[in-house]
């Protein structure tokens, strides 16, 4: 098929949307970009959103795929949802090109659902700051962006949890962790679900007393995101106060503190996890597995090959 017939197909909502089309949208050179982005407002906005989608889900599938220059263009659409899903097929991307657009879109798109997605996404930049792989010059911007937001009492709730949750790697900035035990102290659900994840991000040790107390919450949410965070700051502390979560009414807490317990590693936490090889659900089956992998893996390495033949 010619590239013309390609864009004809494209606009037209009674065709499917095959893969093996879409995959010639991954890598183009700058003029098919340019004949993209004319004929994109011609595409109905229901197909334009069904098209951004299935592009992520292929480059979810195939990593050697590329539609960045697609979601860059998308992220001018004039339909929220198009551009909501264009920036989570930017997630992950470390060009400095990509982060000054996230920011351009976190600074002033009008819908709070985009700015929040845009905040989410630059936390992956932090990540890469965090890790030494991004110069403090070019992370400032980020930073200084991400914390007018939480700041601001005026800004969506949602936009400030999403860009807590961000900076939440950022663990050697004193504002930063003012910032989330603000959010945490609040009294406002979002902000306090956001500052638990964030606490989970830094990796600090200092929040474990807290988190410990929110894993008995009434709220799943708070216990799920709690466990989650024990697991990311990794302290043996904390296994003994995930275990009644193993037992917990919600599947999606369940799975949380396994993994969480795969992920701090131990004999009390391989003891606590083996016996749900034989649980009743496949999924706790195959989370409890996949944790026991985690947790010998750590250990050994060299013992994951025969852990795995016992099984």
């Amino acid at each position: 098929m010619s590239w013309e017939g390609l864009l004809r197909e494209l606009a037209d909502p009674h065709t499917p949307l095959r893969a093996s089309r879409l995959a010639r949208l991954s890598d183009l050179p700058p003029a098919r970009q340019r004949e993209l982005a004319r004929a994109w407002p011609g595409i109905d906005v229901s197909r334009r959103r069904q098209i951004v989608q299935r592009l992520l889900e292929l480059s979810e599938e195939n990593l050697e795929m590329d539609f960045s220059p697609v979601f860059l263009m998308a992220l001018d659409d004039q339909d929220a949802d198009v551009r909501v899903v264009a920036l989570r097929g930017l997630t992950g991307e470390e060009r400095l090109e990509i982060a000054s657009r996230l920011l351009a879109t976190l600074q002033g798109d009008p819908e709070p659902q985009v700015r929040a997605e845009a905040a989410l996404a630059l936390g992956n930049f932090v990540l890469f700051y965090a890790l030494g792989q991004l110069r403090e010059k070019h992370f400032l911007p980020i930073e200084q962006a991400l914390r007018k937001v939480i700041e601001d009492p005026h800004e969506a709730e949602e936009v400030r949890a999403r860009a807590l949750e961000a900076i939440g790697y950022c663990v050697d900035r004193p504002w930063v962790r003012e910032a989330i035990r603000t959010a945490f102290e609040s009294g406002r659900h979002r902000l306090r679900v956001s500052a638990v994840h964030a606490m989970g991000r830094s990796a600090e040790e200092r929040w474990l007393p807290l988190l410990v107390r929110e894993l008995t919450s009434d709220d799943p949410e708070l216990r799920y995101e709690a466990a989650l965070a024990c697991g990311a700051i990794g302290d043996r502390q904390a296994v003994p106060h995930l275990a009644p979560l193993l037992e917990d009414q919600d599947q999606e807490v369940r799975e949380a503190a396994i993994a969480a317990l795969g992920e701090i590693g131990g004999e009390e936490a391989r003891e606590l996890l083996t016996p749900l090889l034989d649980d009743p659900s496949p999924a706790i089956r195959a989370a409890a597995e996949e944790a026991l992998v985690e947790l010998e893996f750590a250990a050994d390495p060299l013992s994951l090959r025969s852990f795995l033949d016992d099984r």
